[in-house]
């Protein structure tokens, strides 16, 4: 982690931590006996390729883990045109973000064959929790897709994703890839109206898709580029996690009352 504050937040629940920057070269000292290692922190924002995990990878060649988990995005699959798709939908992302996900699996999956390091991935939507709503944005009043315009998107709370992360790293077979949502795909302005009325805040302004590109920021337009609706069907078999927050209606509450 790179954050004092982090770690802080760790030590008082009795866990060690290590301050590290991903982005030094060489990358250390770097924590080369853990039998377990999940993998959350994001790519650089820039570029098609991971250089943190790769750089990683590399300090860990010598003395490898057992088995990491790693947590990728469901953008490595790009725009599937609102169809729901399984895990072995093509891998065709149409921005580098989804691009630089895609390398981090491909360099994950050298390194388990180099190693014989055991390895899952966690392919991820839209994460939301409690401190994770879109609060600020919405008191900004900057607007959102004409709802029967937006492509459908995909979520999970942070709280049931943080579960199935400690099962699969326990449970899933070596080479093991899930999709991870909650089953109930929405729209990206649902899920942004639905924040405003629980947080009391006025509604977002709805604006043509066409609009997109010339008034919400680059980052934000990217994610109205792709449609696509997540099978959870190999998770549900092989990992069986009941979800304690199985939809936005149960999950939002939960981000500001703390049930």
């Amino acid at each position: 982690m790179r954050s004092a504050g982090s770690a802080a937040d760790l030590a008082h629940d009795r866990i060690d931590a290590l301050r590290l920057e991903l982005d030094a070269r060489p990358l250390g000292p770097f924590p080369d006996t853990a039998r377990r290692l999940y993998w959350f922190a994001p790519p650089p924002t820039t570029g098609d390729r991971d250089s943190r995990l790769r750089a990683a990878l590399e300090a860990l060649q010598t003395r490898p883990p057992e088995r990491v988990l790693y947590l990728s995005t469901s953008a490595v699959y790009g725009d599937c045109g609102g169809a729901w798709i399984d895990e072995d939908a093509p891998l065709a992302p149409g921005h580098d973000r989804g691009r630089r996900r895609l390398d981090a699996e491909r360099a994950l999956a050298d390194f388990s064959a180099r190693s014989g390091c055991s390895t899952v991935i966690l392919r991820v939507p839209g994460i939301y929790g409690p401190g994770r709503l879109p609060r600020e944005r919405l008191a900004r009043g900057l607007p959102v897709v004409r709802e029967s315009e937006c492509p459908w998107t995909n979520r999970i709370h942070a709280d049931d994703l943080a579960r199935i992360a400690v099962e699969a790293m326990s449970r899933a077979p070596d080479g093991a890839i899930y999709n991870v949502s909650d089953g109930h795909p929405t729209t990206m302005t649902d899920y942004f109206l639905r924040c405003a009325r629980l947080l009391g805040l006025p509604e977002p302004e709805q604006i043509p898709l066409a609009d997109a590109h010339t008034r919400l920021t680059p980052a934000m337009a990217s994610f109205l580029d792709e449609s696509k609706r997540l099978l959870t069907t190999r998770l549900q078999r092989e990992l069986p996690v009941t979800l304690r927050y199985p939809d936005l209606a149960h999950g939002l509450p939960s981000c500001v009352d703390g049930t």
